[in-house]
C-alpha cells in the first residue's frame, strides 16, 4: 500500500514555509523600525568583520528584501530544490543547503574586504543556496532542461546557470540595482565543488543520471 506524501514531508517545502513565515514576521518589523532592525537579520560585512551579529549568517538565508524577491527565490527553490533533495537524500540536502548559504555569505564578505567595496551593504535571501543547488545540478544533470525568465524555450542547465549569473550581474551594473552577485558566485562554487565530489564518489549513478537527462 502506497503512503501519500504530505507537503511537509519535503525538506525543501519546509524551508520554503520557514522563509515565508520569517518574511511575514520580520518584514513589517523592518518597515516599522525604518530599517533600524536590519542589522539583526541581514549579513553586513562591516558587522561581521567586527565580530558582531554573527547569527546573521543563518538569519540572512531566511529573509528577503521584498515580496517579489521572496516569490522569485521560492518559486525556483520549489522546483530545483525538490529535485536535488530526491537525488541526494533529505539529510544530505539540508546540510548542503545550509553550507551553500554560508559559502555565499562568506564570499560576499571576502569580496567586500578584498576589493574595499561598501562594507555597509546588506545581503539577504535564499539565492546563495539556490545557486549552490544549481551548481550541483550543472555537474550531476548538465543537460536537464530548465526555463529562465524572458527565455521562452528550455535551456540546458549547464548553460542556464552561467546565463542567469551573468545576466544578473549585467542588470545590477547597468541598472545600479543592489544584487548579491558575489554571494551568488560563492553559492555556485560550493555547488560545483560538491557536485564534483559526488561525481567522483558515485560515477555510475551520475552517469545514469546523465543518460536519463541526455
Amino acid at each position: 500500500m502506497l503512503r501519500k506524501r504530505g507537503f511537509f514531508s519535503s525538506a525543501t517545502n519546509i524551508i520554503i514555509a520557514l522563509d515565508i513565515v520569517f518574511f511575514l514576521i520580520f518584514f513589517p518589523i523592518l518597515i516599522i523600525s525604518k530599517g533600524s532592525a536590519v542589522d539583526l537579520i541581514a549579513i553586513k560585512p562591516e558587522n561581521i568583520l567586527q565580530g558582531k551579529y554573527l547569527w546573521t549568517f543563518i538569519t540572512s538565508m531566511f529573509m528577503h528584501a521584498g515580496p517579489f524577491h521572496l516569490f522569485a527565490n521560492m518559486f525556483s527553490l520549489f522546483f530545483i530544490g525538490n529535485l536535488v533533495e530526491r537525488l541526494i537524500g533529505k539529510r544530505r540536502y539540508v546540510w548542503f543547503y545550509i553550507l551553500s548559504g554560508l559559502a555565499a555569505s562568506i564570499f560576499f564578505i571576502l569580496f567586500s574586504f578584498i576589493f574595499k567595496s561598501d562594507f555597509t551593504a546588506y545581503a539577504v535571501g535564499a539565492s546563495g543556496s539556490i545557486f549552490g543547488i544549481a551548481g550541483l545540478l550543472m555537474i550531476l544533470t548538465p543537460n536537464l532542461p530548465v526555463f529562465l525568465m524572458f527565455i521562452p524555450i528550455p535551456v540546458k542547465m549547464k548553460y542556464a546557470v552561467p546565463i542567469l549569473l551573468i545576466g544578473l550581474w549585467l542588470i545590477s551594473i547597468t541598472g545600479s540595482i543592489g544584487i548579491g552577485n558575489t554571494a551568488h558566485l560563492g553559492g555556485l562554487i560550493a555547488g560545483l565543488v560538491y557536485g564534483l565530489y559526488l561525481k567522483s564518489k558515485y560515477p555510475n549513478k551520475v552517469m545514469a543520471l546523465n543518460r536519463y537527462f541526455r
